[in-house]
Formats: C-alpha cells, structure tokens, sequence
C-alpha cells in the first residue's frame, strides 16, 4: 500500500501476473526474430531462406555450440539492463529471467541442459557494485528451469579495458586470456580436468551480447574444463 509496485518502463500499475513489467510495455519489446546468424544469433535485416553464418563467426574459431538472445538491446529492456547493471536495480532480475526463459524454451531443449553458469567478474569490481549482474540473471532463470547455477570454477584473471566503443577484433584482443577455470585441462589443482565441467551441457549466461567475444572466451574456458557443449543466453543482444 504504501510502496506500490510500478512498471519500469511505463511507470503504469502493473497487475497480479508480473512484478516490474506492464503487459503493454511488453507487448512493443523489440524480440530477436528470424533471420540471424545460425551460430551467433545476430539478427539480420531481409529475408534469407537457409542456414546463415555471419561473416564474425566465419571468420574466427567459435567454442560456443550456439547463442541466442531474447530481445534487441533497445527500449525500455535496455533501460532495466543498463539499471540492473549500474544502479543496483536488483528486483528486475526475476522480470529479465522470465524474458531468458522464454527465448530459452524457444530455441534449446531444456532437457538437455544439465547446469547453468555466468560470466565471472572481476573481485574488484564485484566488491565495489556488490554483486553480478550475470549471476543474478542466472540464479532467476535457474528458479523457473528448475536447473543447478555452478560457478564451474570460472574467474576473471584480470580487469579488462570495458568493451564498450571496440570494435570485433579489439573486443576479442581484450578478453583474450581473462578468464579461467581451476578445472582446465592441465590445471595443478588435484580434480584437475575432471571437475564439475566435465561432460556437461551448460548453459552460459549473461546480461548482453554484442560481438560475443567474452562469452566465446569463457566457452573456450569450459571447453577446456571438460563440458560436452557450452550454450549461450542473454537478455538482449546489442
């Protein structure tokens, strides 16, 4: 009564069946739909009537098995992501779960997936915002999916320039080697390659797509550690 839930993108009362997004702001979502990229899942505009590889993933070794993502990174969706991720916004997360979930049942089989992870950040930068964006998406989505969120042993190495402004090539040169897994193949750690990766299907997680170089750097990771295949989501795609 006294802190009345309102939608996040029109500012309107929002009903019994959401929390932060009104059924009119989510009936303009501007959704990733067919044609895009059979590997990546870039959108591209015009029709193509067979299976379509962008020339970024003809052009570079992809670890990922595939990646989709729910909604352009525009409008309102936008504007909850760039809040979620800055702001504190925490409370949307369920909302942007919901928007995975559905892009999630639209192109894998759920069944197949066995746990799903997320893009680590750095310590420095988790301990200054509190938390990870990535995580909290993951941990929403894994509510409704009824599927295990394991860290899979992955980290950050380093802090990397922000990815924001580069284009492909100086986006891939950025995360190049920033992530690792204790579980990789090679690693002094005594579980060694047969650690909590090992043979699964993942389902990668994170807030964001643009080029896809950080998640094809941490799928490269996971591969590394052992998973069978490594699939990715995200909330929009940029």
């Amino acid at each position: 009564l006294i802190y009345p839930r309102r939608c996040h993108g029109c500012g309107g009362v929002v009903g019994r069946e959401s929390r932060y997004f009104c059924w009119d702001c989510l009936a303009g979502i501007a959704y990733v739909e067919s044609p895009f990229c059979s590997r990546c899942g870039d959108p591209v505009p015009g029709r193509i009537d067979h299976d379509y590889i962008c020339y970024q993933c003809s052009r570079i070794r992809v670890y990922f098995d595939l990646a989709r993502s729910a909604v352009r990174y525009e409008g309102f969706v936008g504007d909850a992501l760039r809040d979620l991720k800055y702001n504190g916004a925490v409370w949307l997360s369920p909302d942007l779960g919901r928007l995975l979930h559905a892009a999630a049942v639209t192109h894998y089989n759920l069944l197949e997936i066995d746990a799903l992870c997320y893009v680590p950040m750095s310590s420095k930068h988790q301990r200054e915002r509190g938390y990870n964006q990535a995580q909290l998406l993951a941990v929403a989505l894994s509510r409704i999916m009824r599927k295990p969120v394991r860290g899979m042993g992955m980290r950050r190495m380093f802090m990397t320039e922000s990815q924001t402004g580069l284009n492909a090539a100086k986006r891939m040169n950025n995360v190049k080697g920033a992530f690792s897994s204790r579980y990789e193949r090679g690693s002094s750690t005594i579980m060694g390659r047969h650690g909590l990766c090992e043979g699964l299907n993942i389902l990668l997680i994170d807030d964001v797509m643009t080029t896809g170089a950080t998640v094809n750097e941490c799928a490269r990771v996971l591969k590394r550690a052992g998973a069978n295949c490594v699939y990715v989501l995200t909330v929009a795609r940029g």
